[in-house]
């Protein structure tokens, strides 16, 4: 229930921006935008906590991303287990994180989020490693283990 409201505030936010009704300058468009996007990325790792904690198969809680994703402005969840692999996604993609920036120049930087150095993460629209699409991804740790929960948007989707 809160997963939805949340994007429906946030589909309505975005559908102001588009339509010119208001003032908002980008950057503040790229903040706001960007305080969504942690809400759901903390929605999803409560969702994900609580699900595994009742014994939910991992393709049922994709079944679950991939339906939300269908039906919001959210286009990709990545959940890793404490390695850095994400095992929950709706993309079907096989991706683990790595620490290191010099082979994922883009997504090491959620790596802290594994060690408990940090507990959010923020990134601007950049091209991804995996094929160059420009996204936009924001990063929480796991609320009852080291993990990255994260959601990605497309550049396409994002504020102008």
């Amino acid at each position: 229930m809160l997963l939805s409201r949340n994007l429906v505030a946030m589909f309505v936010f975005l559908l102001v921006l588009l339509t010119g009704a208001s003032p908002l300058k980008a950057t503040d468009c790229e903040d706001t935008l960007s305080r969504h996007m942690v809400g759901e990325a903390l929605l999803v790792a409560h969702l994900v906590a609580l699900a595994e904690k009742t014994g939910m198969r991992p393709d049922a809680i994709n079944a679950i991303l991939k339906s939300i994703s269908e039906k919001s402005a959210i286009q990709e969840f990545w959940i890793t287990d404490t390695v850095g692999h994400a095992y929950l996604t709706n993309t079907g993609v096989d991706f683990t994180f790595s620490p290191d920036a010099a082979k994922q120049p883009q997504a090491s930087i959620f790596w802290p989020l594994l060690t408990g150095s940090k507990t959010i993460v923020i990134q601007g629209a950049q091209k991804r490693e995996i094929d160059n699409q420009i996204f936009k991804y924001v990063g929480v740790a796991g609320v009852d283990k080291h993990r990255i929960a994260q959601v990605g948007v497309a550049a396409a989707n994002l504020c102008k």
